[in-house]
């Protein structure tokens, strides 16, 4: 696997351990700023503050969660790339274990080569199953 490709799937590892660790200091590294993002149609959001501020939304309130990513496949192409993961993500709630949520699909990626390094600049969930409840993630 060459350096980009390398570089550019490491942004998909960089955003599920993100998430799971609440280190949202560490999605800098992952999105662009003007970045574009689509969670399943219910989401959309222009920017990466906004973008953190929503994801926050849900994962703050939330207990444990586990995304999980697989079958990664990247092509670059100059200083542009596309890449597309597996995931599963499992949610429980804070304060009762017993509440879970689960979403499987992919993730797809458009990324830039920036002076700072790769950067997401479109980024969309295509959810195909999930099981559970959204209460597990506590919104008011």
């Amino acid at each position: 696997m060459d350096n980009d490709t390398a570089a550019v799937i490491g942004l998909l590892h960089t955003y599920a351990d993100a998430l799971d660790r609440r280190d949202w200091a560490a999605l800098d590294d992952v999105f662009a700023a003007d970045v574009r993002a689509d969670y399943a149609g219910s989401e959309i959001r222009t920017g990466a503050g906004d973008l953190v501020a929503m994801i926050r939304g849900y994962l703050d309130n939330c207990g444990p969660t586990q995304h999980l990513m697989g079958n990664e496949r990247a092509r670059i192409s100059g200083d542009h790339a596309t890449a597309t993961v597996k995931m599963r993500v499992h949610h429980v709630a804070a304060n009762a274990p017993d509440l879970t949520f689960e979403v499987f699909g992919w993730y797809h990626a458009e990324a830039q080569r920036t002076a700072d390094g790769w950067r997401i600049t479109a980024w969309r969930q295509e959810a195909t199953h999930h099981v559970g409840t959204f209460e597990v993630f506590a919104r008011t």
